[in-house]
């Protein structure tokens, strides 16, 4: 043991001894190390992110919908657009299933629409959908102020609209918005419930810009669309997966969909959007790893080419140590657990710098960060095992030096 920590305290004070070059050979660590930590912790942050802002969704509820929600690489657009229009006879015939409590039946209209009033107006983002009172419940939306939809708005066929926070926050700041009168292109609504803040999906979009108004009324002010969206809530979370069966059985018979062929329409719940999230996830991590591989290389190579130098520059010291008694193995041991020092020092650099990116970004610019144990460890590992690697040969070739050769070197 003493010895071992003889050899690493005389690694570190040659290090010392040549600073600049000690920390340009560090270089490649040092970006290796730090492009893992800084890129994981961002995909990390990202992917609970994902799983905690993505749960737009009810507890035990999944949806219906005619074109995929999350897609990555290359998709066939023309395939879905074949499909049928998902139709709000075939929403009411999920009514009766066994395990199905709440079908919410869902009419959007591409892009946003700008909500007004006498005084103020929304920028045109805000997302309106035609519902029924089951959206409520499909999609888990907390009533702050009023109430929500009730059938006998959609009976009567009355111009009410149920608004997010950031809605309410815009056209009536500081005042209460039930009761008040807002107008949707050229409709006036009356405002009759404000939904619990929900805040933001990925740090990036807010999930608060949105107005709910009776589907019947929303044929009447801003068209009847062809498709619709279905959100499903199960009888209880359990029953989830029967729920999704049914409705796949239901489904299919209803729109014609012949046995042996793939469902044309598309089904996700919470867990499915995570999945799709995680493989994105381990695409960057799979680019990471070759660019940290990439550094890696690099830097190992900076670190044999280093040590070769210092082997030469230390021939007449080592042939003394040799001359004095040392055996090979030590000699061996010394340039070894150097390089493998330096290349720790490195790694230690760059988990640091990448922790660093990684706490700016969540603290200055509000990016989802999360540093995870494993991307340090193997940051530190990987830097330790390219100069434990790389400082083989250098090592190698010292302790096979000549001593009388070596202190005639001048």
């Amino acid at each position: 043991m003493t010895s071992l920590l003889d050899t690493v305290s005389m690694a570190l004070s040659t290090l010392r001894a040549n600073p600049l070059r000690s920390l340009l050979t560090l270089l490649g660590i040092v970006i290796g190390a730090s492009t893992v930590v800084a890129m994981m912790s961002l995909t990390e942050g990202f992917r609970l992110k994902v799983t905690k802002d993505l749960a737009q969704l009810g507890a035990g509820s999944f949806q219906v919908q005619k074109w995929p929600v999350m897609s990555f690489g290359h998709v066939d657009w023309q395939k879905y657009a074949r499909r049928k229009n998902l139709t709000r006879e075939q929403g009411e015939a999920l009514r009766d299933l066994p395990h199905v409590a709440h079908v919410s039946i869902e009419a959007w209209n591409p892009g946003g629409e700008k909500l007004w009033t006498r005084e103020r107006a929304t920028k045109p983002n805000v997302q309106v959908a035609g519902g029924l009172p089951d959206y409520q419940f499909a999609n888990y939306v907390v009533v702050a102020q009023g109430r929500f939809l009730s059938d006998v708005d959609l009976q009567l066929g009355r111009r009410v609209v149920f608004i997010g926070a950031d809605v309410a926050d815009l056209l009536f700041p500081g005042e209460d918005p039930v009761g008040k009168e807002l107008r949707i292109r050229s409709t006036p609504f009356t405002v009759i419930g404000v939904a619990e803040r929900m805040g933001t999906a990925l740090g990036i979009e807010s999930r608060d810009g949105f107005a709910v108004i009776p589907i019947n009324v929303f044929d009447q002010a801003l068209g009847r669309p062809l498709n619709h969206n279905l959100a499903i809530q199960a009888t209880s979370p359990e029953d989830v997966g029967k729920a999704i069966d049914e409705t796949v059985a239901t489904l299919r018979r209803l729109r014609n969909v012949k046995p042996g062929d793939e469902n044309d329409f598309e089904i996700f719940t919470n867990d499915s959007v995570s999945e799709s999230f995680n493989s994105l996830a381990a695409v960057v991590a799979a680019a990471t790893f070759g660019v940290c591989a990439l550094a890696l290389l690099v830097g190992g190579i900076g670190i044999m080419n280093i040590m070769l130098v210092s082997v030469t520059e230390r021939t007449r010291e080592i042939g003394v140590r040799m001359a004095l008694g040392a055996r090979r193995a030590r000699i061996l041991a010394q340039f070894v657990v150097e390089s493998t020092v330096l290349a720790a020092l490195g790694g230690v650099g760059g988990v640091l710098l990448g922790a660093a990116v990684a706490v700016a970004a969540r603290e200055i610019w509000q990016v989802p960060s999360s540093i995870p144990a494993w991307a340090v460890v193997l940051s530190l590992v990987s830097a330790s095992g390219s100069g434990l690697l790389f400082g083989i040969y250098p090592a190698a070739r010292a302790s096979k030096l000549d001593p009388v050769e070596a202190m005639r070197t001048e």
